[in-house]
């Protein structure tokens, strides 16, 4: 709903109580009335109101807004006397509540639509806003034409004054909307220049103090402009009507109306000749000059090391560039719409201290990936399906920024002799940065993004990616301290398993975690959290996967995981798990189980130590007891495909015997991939040695009931069939069945 063009909304506030608010806008509003003989309503929107304007006007209300938050008729079909109370000057009057026993409680949406049905019918509304500005006042604000800030002559109300300019600025609320008042004003009191220098704001007028006209006033229950026309203060407040309508309101009502987009300027007026202009917009442009002469102003780099990633700190950073980029933006382009110049000042404010247009790709719930292709291009994957953005950044320049804005908080480098870089946001996405000359059409940015309270197994269960019955098998495993390898391709949901695996290790454990960039979210009270180092720029001090294993085995940990085995740390993780450290987890790329096991040679390969492939299998077969393959599926869905015992050698082969498998049966009209899980009917070799340890594990986990809603997950009570010589796997080695 949008005000009548022809309607003047005034909103008058306060920075403190006791500054004679409430009695300005009474008695302004019945100026205006006079002077200008027009029909004006006066509303009081003042959220801690008791009804101090019905005393103020000596009226009784017919409604108040409290009543019509609650009405639920037709407003055009009501006389409008019944709607607002006449006060014989002719004002018309619009109360909060009936008294102190009432609070004013409205919504911004319904108190947004009254104000547009007022505008109708009244040439001015002057809306007493009061001091605390909660939703429905900041609503009041928003269709404002002015916004009267009245102050007096104290030190301690200049103060709160200004507190109240700095939280309009920071709503980006154009400047010159405001229009100060001093109220009150004596010789002994802040002189208003004084006032004036310290707020920033020019005064509009000085209402004198009048103690014994506005005593007189509250006592007939009439404002003084009507009680005492000829006093002093009354000349004062007519004064401040004839400014403000002089021409003041007419020029306030342009900056909320759209204008022609402003021609494109010289990139060398803003200070940055080096900037592109072909392709730029007006808008690019008048970004681009804010931007500049926002840092010509501020010193952003010593502002954001001063805060030392102190919250409150940057949210005070944040507050003052966002007033700051306020003030630009009226400087460079005073007659942009109020829509599209809060729309610049964000995006400033994002480019300025956070991560520009990624900012909202970051905050959209649905999307789990942002892939940027230079500049111009910027690939989401949202609901399982990459699709290309409309948001784009302004330059190479920009990205770069943004990239290095990343990277420097956590000590990494991205530069060219360094051109591509691992690190992570705070919310624990992952971030993979390369630049040019690598990337050779610009910067490309990849950003796998944190689910924040991870996935639970129950949502593992809601998504179809795994059954209730694996769930409990793969809880089983974890608290009784199986070696568990995660293994999947890029993009398959192994780090977020490898997060759910982790809320089953028992509280009282010590775990260790080994990362190259820090992700994993540990929900237990006794975790460590290491992460790798790159090298200096001198090109030392490296700290490695394999050194931080390494030195993990000094911290006496129960459980070590690490991240990701990508090189020779493979070898030193498969000897963590032989040397006491079970429960210990990670993962590795790899399309299945057999794959999983080959992947693990080859990493332990490079390790340099010249162990024979048997050696290293033996290696493999006695550390890891379960492989869980993971996969994104074509139709983007992603699946548990496999659980997988690594039952020992038999010869020179690792012996793999498949628990849980995933079968695909086709599609369904909308191509998602359909299917089944099945239990294969093989007992692990392990079962008995938890079962002679007291561990009770129901053997209808290992069953599947035909007759389930659920294809492939076992019903309570079903009987596993009777093991069966299992399917020979390729190049896998047969098992006998145990327990």
């Amino acid at each position: 709903m949008a005000i009548n063009p022809n309607c003047n909304l005034i909103a008058v506030v306060g920075g403190k109580g006791g500054v004679g608010k409430s009695v300005f806008a009474a008695n302004f509003a019945c100026t205006l009335m006079t002077e200008l003989r027009a029909q004006v309503l006066l509303i009081d929107a003042d959220g801690k109101s008791v009804g101090d304007q019905n005393v103020i006007m000596g009226i009784k209300p017919q409604k108040t807004l409290k009543e019509l938050a609650n009405f639920q008729g037709s407003l055009n079909s009501q006389p409008m006397n019944s709607l607002v109370t006449m006060h014989q000057s002719g004002l018309a009057y619009l109360g909060a509540v009936r008294g102190p026993e009432e609070s004013l409680n409205i919504s911004p949406d319904l108190l947004g639509k009254l104000l547009e049905f007022f505008s109708r019918a009244f040439k001015f509304i002057v809306v007493d806003v009061g001091t605390d500005l909660g939703p429905a006042q900041m609503a009041v604000l928003q269709e404002a034409t002015a916004i009267m800030i009245v102050t007096s002559p104290e030190v301690l109300v200049v103060t709160q004054t200004q507190r109240l300019i700095n939280e309009l600025l920071s709503a980006t609320f154009p400047k010159d909307m405001f229009q100060l008042v001093i109220n009150k004003a004596s010789p002994t009191g802040l002189s208003p220049q004084t006032i004036s220098n310290q707020l920033q704001l020019p005064f509009l007028g000085i209402i004198p103090q009048d103690e014994a006209t506005s005593m007189m006033a509250l006592q007939k229950y009439t404002p003084f402009v009507l009680a005492a026309p000829k006093a002093p203060v009354t000349a004062a407040y007519y004064d401040v009507a004839r400014k403000l309508t002089g021409g003041v309101l007419q020029r306030l009502k342009t900056l909320s109306r759209p204008k022609p987009a402003a021609p494109a300027a010289d990139p060398a007026a803003s200070g940055n000749a080096a900037l592109p202009v072909a392709g730029m917009d007006a808008r690019t442009l008048l970004k681009i000059r804010v931007h500049n002469e926002l840092i010509r102003t501020v010193d952003l780099k010593k502002l954001l090391v001063d805060t030392k990633q102190d919250e409150s700190k940057e949210k005070e950073v944040r507050e003052k560039t966002k007033r700051e980029i306020t003030l630009i933006v009226d400087r460079e382009a005073p007659d942009t719409a109020r829509e599209e110049r809060s729309k610049i000042i964000k995006e400033v404010l994002e480019e300025a201290l956070g991560l520009g247009p990624l900012e909202d790709l970051l905050a959209d719930s649905d999307v789990s990936e942002i892939m940027v292709n230079g500049f111009k291009k910027i690939f989401i994957e949202k609901s399982g399906k990459v699709q290309l953005s409309p948001v784009t950044f302004t330059s190479n320049d920009h990205l770069r920024r943004i990239i290095e804005r990343i990277v420097t908080p956590l000590g990494r480098q991205i530069n060219d002799s360094t051109p591509y870089v691992d690190a992570r946001l705070k919310d624990g996405s992952r971030v993979n940065a390369v630049i040019e000359p690598l990337a050779i059409d610009g910067p490309a940015l990849t950003i796998r993004k944190f689910k924040k309270g991870g996935i639970t197994p129950e949502k593992y269960i809601n998504y179809g990616s795994v059954t209730k019955n694996m769930i409990d098998f793969l809880r089983i495993c974890v608290e009784n301290g199986l070696n568990v390898v995660i293994s999947g391709g890029t993009g398959s949901g192994k780090t977020s398993l490898l997060n759910m695996l982790s809320t089953f290790i028992p509280s009282n454990e010590r775990v260790i975690t080994v990362e190259d960039a820090a992700e994993l979210q540990l929900q237990q009270e006794h975790v460590v959290r290491l992460e790798t180092r790159p090298p200096s720029m001198e090109g030392n001090n490296a700290v490695s996967i394999r050194d931080l294993i390494k030195n993990a085995l000094r911290m006496r940990p129960d459980r070590i995981i690490v991240g990701e085995c990508r090189d020779g740390a493979a070898l030193d993780m498969l000897q963590a798990m032989n040397t006491g450290h079970d429960g210990s987890m990670t993962t590795t790329h790899a399309n299945s189980p057999r794959e999983c096991i080959a992947r693990l040679e080859t990493l332990c390969m490079m390790s340099g130590m010249e162990l024979p492939v048997r050696a290293i299998r033996e290696q493999i077969s006695g550390a890891v007891n379960l492989i869980v393959q993971i996969s994104r599926l074509s139709d983007g869905s992603r699946k548990i495909l496999s659980i997988t015992e690594v039952a020992g050698m038999q010869g020179d082969v690792v012996t793999l015997a498949e628990i849980f498998r995933f079968k695909e049966t086709g599609y369904d009209k909308n191509r998602k991939i359909q299917g089944v899980f099945q239990a294969t009917g093989t007992i692990p070799s392990f079962i008995q040695k938890l079962s002679d340890k007291g561990v009770v594990i129901p053997r209808e986990i290992f069953a599947n009931d035909p007759n389930t809603n659920s294809p492939g997950t076992p019903a309570a009570g079903a009987k596993p069939p009777i093991a069966a010589a299992m399917p020979k796997m390729p190049g896998v080695a047969p098992v006998k069945k145990s327990g």
